[in-house]
């Protein structure tokens, strides 16, 4: 009997073995913000359904991830089986070829549920090729008590003239309370992903039909000036300096009467744990400028991709299809709480009556609809992108940019020279990039 049981151990701990070095490896590049760590916490959930498939982590902060991952998928080196990317490098690496399509998700994923806006940014030709994990627009956070003791109440579509008005009466700068706090510092997704939301909100844009840069016109200098005369008169000291985490921690000490930035920071700014104003923050729409009907909201979504080429494709989409499913935000929400499940990117989850209890939900949605990535200016531009532009040369145009704005604000240079030099180094670079003729 022994000798049987002995064979029996022996026999599965062989298959174990066996099972172990058939298991096929999948290589997950992400970002090492909260939400994917608290995915990779999760993911026993998924290798227990599926012992044949194996998760290898590298976890990097942004930028490393994006200039890893660029240049991996470029090479075609295939040091990654599935990427972490976001809604600006979708619609221009599945132009390329660089993406596999995710048109055949299982019908159980459900694509019709996720969210009109998040999907069309990640959508070339009717192919979607990354599979949103959260999605995120921006809005206005500001402080319930401090507009009552103004005297006033913050619309829920707000005009620019209406949030100058409101930066006004609640800055108290004898107490450090600054009206409004808004991005200064520079960088193609710190200080331009709010302006050049804003711009839209002003029906200014980046190119015209001709990919000519427009930052010579009417509507960009009202834009600049409007920012810098709310930032010089009712923001904090040393803004140039200051991204979305500077603001963060400013809101949060109570320093800020408004804030518009990403929709995502609603649950950092109401948490009592980290927020010492977390019971007096109310949500309104990015405005825009009266007569305009373009608001002030950008569109972003962390997504999982699969680069063209993959040996491994099919393990790939079955990880992807659990990490960004209904089951597992019912997963996160019996392990962490409604709050703390990824947000805006399906239309399931801003009708589950349990969330629709959570104080930012209605916003953020609304924030999201309100963002288009296919028409996001008034006029017809040749781009796709809401608070960025669609091609390879946009990062280094958008953060040059991004640098002369960021100069104006600390006065160094002053908002005409800041667009004289915008104007002139995005004309070079699109000239030497074969855009304009």
């Amino acid at each position: 009997m022994k000798t049987f049981v002995r064979a029996l151990l022996g026999a599965s701990a062989m298959c174990a073995v066996v099972s172990a070095a058939q298991a096929e490896k999948l290589t997950i590049a992400t970002v090492n913000n909260g939400d994917m760590i608290r995915m990779q916490k999760l993911t026993d959930e998924f290798t227990k359904a599926n012992p044949d498939i194996e998760l290898e982590w590298v976890t990097l902060e942004e930028n490393v991830l994006r200039q890893r991952v660029t240049t991996d998928i470029a090479t075609k080196g295939g040091q990654y089986d599935v990427m972490t990317i976001g809604t600006y490098e979708v619609p221009i690496w599945g132009k390329q070829g660089w993406l596999v399509s995710l048109n055949d998700l299982p019908e159980a994923y459900d694509v019709d549920d996720l969210l009109p806006a998040i999907r069309g940014g990640l959508t070339v030709d009717g192919e979607l090729y990354a599979a949103p994990f959260y999605g995120e627009s921006s809005m206005v956070m500001y402080r319930k008590d401090l507009m009552e003791k103004a005297g006033m109440e913050m619309p829920q579509e707000p005009t620019w003239a209406d949030i100058k008005k409101a930066a006004e009466a609640m800055t108290d700068k004898d107490n450090e309370v600054y009206g409004i706090c808004l991005r200064g510092k520079a960088g193609w997704g710190e200080n331009m992903a709010f302006l050049g939301a804003m711009a839209n909100s002003y029906g200014a844009k980046w190119f015209d039909m001709d990919w000519k840069p427009q930052f010579d016109t009417e509507e960009w200098k009202a834009v600049l000036t409007d920012y810098l005369d709310l930032m010089n008169n009712y923001g904090p000291p040393g803004a140039s300096n200051n991204g979305f985490n500077e603001n963060l921690a400013l809101f949060q000490q109570g320093k800020c009467g408004m804030w518009l930035d990403a929709t995502v920071a609603a649950s950092f700014v109401t948490n009592p744990d980290d927020s010492t104003v977390a019971d007096k923050v109310g949500f309104a729409l990015a405005p825009n400028k009266e007569g305009v009907e373009k608001h002030a909201n950008w569109l972003w979504a962390w997504s999982l991709g699969i680069p063209a080429g993959s040996q491994k494709v099919d393990a790939a989409k079955k990880f992807i299809a659990w990490a960004t499913s209904k089951d597992y935000t019912k997963l996160v929400a019996e392990k962490e709480g409604w709050a703390n499940v990824p947000p805006g990117t399906r239309t399931s989850l801003y009708e589950n009556e349990e969330y629709k209890k959570v104080p930012f939900a209605e916003m953020t949605l609304e924030s999201i609809k309100a963002a288009d990535p296919n028409n996001p200016t008034v006029d017809e531009v040749p781009y796709v992108g809401v608070q960025f532009v669609a091609i390879p040369e946009f990062q280094g145009i958008g953060t040059a940019v991004g640098q002369q704005f960021s100069a104006a604000l600390a006065g160094q240079v002053s908002a005409e020279q800041a667009l004289q030099s915008a104007q002139q180094l995005s004309e070079r670079e699109m000239t030497k990039a074969g855009y304009i003729k």
